[in-house]
């Protein structure tokens, strides 16, 4: 295997997977693939968590299947076009 994922890493997955690493264990990485902002309600529960993420798991075994696009410093970090997977700017 050549390519190692990291956290905050972007990368491409089979057909239709693509997002950021977002976390990142001896066995598996998850990639998220979208994020939408949780409901008001929601976040006074735990302020920590506003947003809700979906995350596909790929095992250590399918690894060799990632493609690598770019990374980024921090998760924080904020593109100008990155909710557009949703559809609506946070901005």
């Amino acid at each position: 295997m050549s390519y190692k994922p990291e956290v905050n890493h972007y990368v491409t997955w089979k057909k239709d997977v693509e997002g950021w690493i977002y976390f990142k264990d001896s066995e598996y990485v998850t990639i998220e693939m979208l994020v939408t902002p949780r409901h008001h309600e929601d976040v006074g529960h735990t302020p920590f968590h506003s947003n809700d993420r979906l995350l596909v798991l790929c095992y250590r075994e399918q690894w060799n299947e990632l493609k690598y696009v770019k990374s980024r410093t921090s998760m924080h970090e904020q593109e100008e076009n990155c909710m557009e997977i949703v559809g609506e700017s946070i901005r």
